[in-house]
């Protein structure tokens, strides 16, 4: 996916820092996503999220709230209401770009201040929290010990991840001050809940009181046993999974007409996860699955190998084929089913100094219906005249190229 780093300014005019992921293909749809206290932009449920967006049509713009990651300005001059108000300048910028954001997401207290900026927000259709706190307060949490001696000094310096924050009154004020739910109530929009009943950060009631304060359309879907960073990989593929689902109810993510002479479809194979084979597949801008390798070789055995897809390809061109025949002939052709398996494995194959070795499909057809021996055996014969079939019989020519 392409990804252009880009600035704007903040709040109170400091510079922001920020990542727009935009997708290979057609642009659906513009997301904005607000990361969790004191992460960044670059955090690996965001870079994922982000990814799997763009892989589906929708560019993400993430960025670092002032004062975090690359963004300037000084983090402990900040409060979560200017948190919000850069994510209302975020959607500025967006806007000055002629892709004003659709779908808001927000992350832990990211959600939170989705939630509080999506009514600023013209644009947006669809509002999706992660992990979020249904009252910013219960980020002070995390500060211990330290809350007294903020109180009594204006400020202290907190632990949080490993890392020093200076933490002020101000901040501590601001949050005691916030409260949701006229916001969430008021919201206007449709609302999705992510959460993970296992999150010991921010606890699941928090989910129920956002969704019990919201009014329709709302959804909630748990995480299962992802944690509040969303650190796992297959978590946050499936959390983007979901939101794009959703919010295909709420977006309009038709794609343009394509120019005169455009091909009718065209498989768009993108790299999901560097650090091993994990393929994001798009057929057109409406389907989209995923190709990987088995453990064993590699890889992490979320999707079918490729091989897999070529087996699969020709038991769909095999069933089809069969039913078509039946079908303009009136036959009583109740079901089909396809087995196919082919004996080379791709990780093996890969090897451009092992001998060739001749490819070898057994496929073993299943039809059901009250057939007779001679309709039988026909329709075994049509399975021949399947196009993948014939394709694989014969010699192909792939002809390949650089973009530039």
């Amino acid at each position: 996916m392409p990804t252009e780093r880009v600035t704007f300014p903040g709040h109170n005019g400091d510079m922001l820092a920020a990542r727009l992921d935009l997708p290979d293909g057609p642009h659906l749809a513009t997301a904005l996503f607000a990361h969790c206290f004191t992460c960044s932009k670059d955090i690996p449920a965001a870079r994922r999220i982000a990814g799997r967006l763009s892989a589906m049509g929708i560019a993400v713009l993430r960025f670092d709230f002032t004062g975090l990651g690359h963004s300037e300005g000084e983090f402990s001059n900040t409060t979560f209401s200017s948190n919000v108000e850069d994510l209302t300048a975020a959607a500025a910028f967006l806007a000055s770009r002629g892709s004003p954001p659709n779908l808001l997401i927000g992350h832990s207290l990211g959600g939170a201040a989705v939630l509080r900026a999506a009514k600023d927000i013209a644009s947006v259709q669809a509002v999706a929290t992660i992990g979020a706190p249904f009252d910013p307060e219960h980020v002070t949490h995390n500060f211990g010990g330290a809350l007294e001696h903020i109180s009594q000094t204006g400020q202290a310096q907190v632990n949080l991840g490993g890392r020093p924050f200076t933490i002020r009154k101000s901040f501590i004020d601001d949050v005691a001050c916030q409260n949701l739910t006229p916001a969430i109530s008021g919201l206007g929009k449709a609302l999705l809940v992510l959460h993970a009943p296992l999150d010991d950060v921010v606890g699941i009631e928090n989910a129920s009181q956002i969704f019990m304060a919201a009014k329709h359309p709302k959804s909630f879907v748990t995480l299962d046993d992802a944690d509040h960073l969303i650190s796992r990989a297959e978590d946050a593929e499936y959390a983007a999974d979901v939101i794009s689902a959703w919010a295909a109810r709420y977006l309009d993510l038709r794609p343009p007409a394509p120019p005169p002479g455009a091909p009718e479809g065209i498989v768009r194979v993108s790299e999901a996860d560097a650090s091993g084979f994990l393929q994001d597949v798009n057929s057109g801008p409406l389907h989209h699955t995923l190709a990987d390798e088995p453990l064993a070789y590699g890889g992490t055995n979320r999707g079918m190998t490729p091989y897999g897809f070529l087996a699969a390809g020709l038991g769909a061109c095999t069933s089809m084929t069969i039913r078509m025949y039946a079908r303009r002939k009136g036959w009583p052709l109740d079901h089909i089913w396809v087995d196919v398996s082919h004996d080379k494995v791709h990780a093996r194959d890969a090897d451009t100094g092992a001998p060739s070795k001749a490819d070898t499909f057994t496929r073993v057809i299943h039809l059901t219906g009250a057939l007779d021996a001679a309709q039988r055996q026909r329709l075994r014969e049509i399975a021949d005249r399947c196009p993948v079939h014939q394709t694989l019989e014969r010699t192909s020519q792939v002809d390949t190229s650089l973009a530039e």
